[in-house]
């Protein structure tokens, strides 16, 4: 098997043993609690946020157990999982709990990787690598946070951080945060931006509605406001060699990224941070394919394809218009920062399967993408992931 041809996964999630078993032993959310369902059994659910619908989800081994996430790989033909801590990492413990818990959790993921399988054909490339974890809460440290960053880099399992929109609590845009990108570009680890808090609840009405619009709008707008604000800081152009990769396909951001342009451009202030039009900035941003759609997938490529024309700051939208460009090049150009994801453990079929829907549905959107040759479907599905994460080195 070429390692180009391998199917990685790389948003899939895990709630590690220690992190489940301190989530057990509290008493507010987050936590997980058990209770005597409607049919008379018990069973265990997760609570992440506060007024969650259905008093949360239920929850099994497959959140924890390395094995149930091997076997799952295995029913779906999937080679690679690059695994990350599923939110909400530690956001709501101190400095000090906080350190000690990434510092511990890191060691557990490394562990988690490197007792996996290798792929049988490729033994160079193991089957799990991970993200770690950065104690981002309010009153950490400069100097804690650089020093997770340099202990993560040592891990040979850990080829980046998982990291939600909130940062130290201000945001991305937090200046008090520019010690941490300087030093995860040093270490050339990938960042996965992973929304977790939605928008505000009361945009969604009193009509219950389950987790239907939090998780189908409120998480990508999440994503979406905290990308658009790393970008207006100008992290992007501070740190060039800086790797983002965004969750659920970045959002809305690509579908309003020409509309952000042209609000950017009417306004001084902002206009006079940027070097380039924002347009330009999604040619700089990794995202995953968990779009449930080719033709999502399709605008997605289209909108990372194009930025190269928008690098300087003011471009016409006529750069990219009708007759200035080859479409389907565009297109496939924009591919190669793409990459197949399940989000695993989360979605499960509703009813027992062979294959989860969800995954299903992701693999068959790529296979749909118009414009995409073979080429292009291999890369989303492994190949560029393999490069990104240098899998296998």
């Amino acid at each position: 098997m070429a390692v180009q041809r391998l199917l990685v996964d790389i948003h899939t999630h895990v709630y590690l043993p220690r992190y489940a078993a301190f989530l057990r032993s509290r008493t507010s959310v987050p936590r997980i609690f058990s209770r005597t369902s409607p049919e008379g059994k018990q069973e265990e659910r997760l609570l992440i946020l506060d007024d969650e619908p259905s008093e949360g989800r239920p929850i099994g081994a497959q959140y924890w157990d390395r094995d149930e996430k091997l076997k799952f790989m295995d029913r779906h033909a999937i080679d690679v999982s690059v695994v990350s801590s599923a939110n909400p990492w530690l956001d709501f413990l101190s400095a000090p709990a906080a350190h000690k818990l990434a510092g511990e959790l890191n060691a557990d993921m490394e562990d988690y990787c490197s007792a996996a399988p290798s792929v049988s054909a490729l033994p160079s490339v193991k089957r799990l690598y991970g993200f770690g974890l950065l104690p981002l809460v309010p009153e950490a440290t400069s100097a804690s946070l650089v020093s997770t960053v340099e202990e993560i880099a040592k891990l040979p399992h850990l080829k980046g951080v998982i990291m939600g929109t909130r940062g130290l609590g201000k945001g991305l845009d937090d200046a008090a945060l520019e010690p941490v990108w300087a030093a995860i570009e040093k270490a050339g680890l990938v960042i996965f931006l992973h929304p977790h808090y939605g928008v505000d609840k009361d945009a969604w009405g009193e009509r219950e509605n389950g987790h239907v619009l939090p998780l189908a709008l409120g998480f990508p707008f999440e994503t979406t406001v905290a990308t658009t604000r790393l970008i207006l800081s100008g992290v992007l152009d501070r740190y060039p060699a800086l790797r983002l990769l965004l969750a659920h396909s970045g959002g809305a951001l690509p579908q309003l990224s020409s509309r952000l342009a042209s609000c950017i451009e009417h306004d001084p202030l902002v206009a006079a941070r940027l070097a380039h039009d924002a347009r330009y900035y999604l040619g700089r941003l990794y995202f995953d394919a968990v779009a449930y759609g080719a033709e999502e997938l399709g605008f997605v490529s289209d909108a990372i394809g194009r930025a190269e024309r928008y690098a300087q700051a003011g471009t016409s939208a006529a750069a990219s218009g009708a007759g200035a460009v080859d479409s389907v090049g565009q297109r496939r150009l924009g591919s190669a920062r793409m990459m197949f994801g399940t989000d695993h453990p989360f979605f499960p079929p509703l009813k027992e399967t062979g294959k989860w829907k969800s995954v299903v549905e992701n693999l068959e959107a790529i296979d749909g993408v118009w414009g995409w040759t073979e080429k292009e479907k291999d890369a989303v599905r492994g190949g560029n992931a393999v490069s990104l994460f240098s899998l296998g080195s």
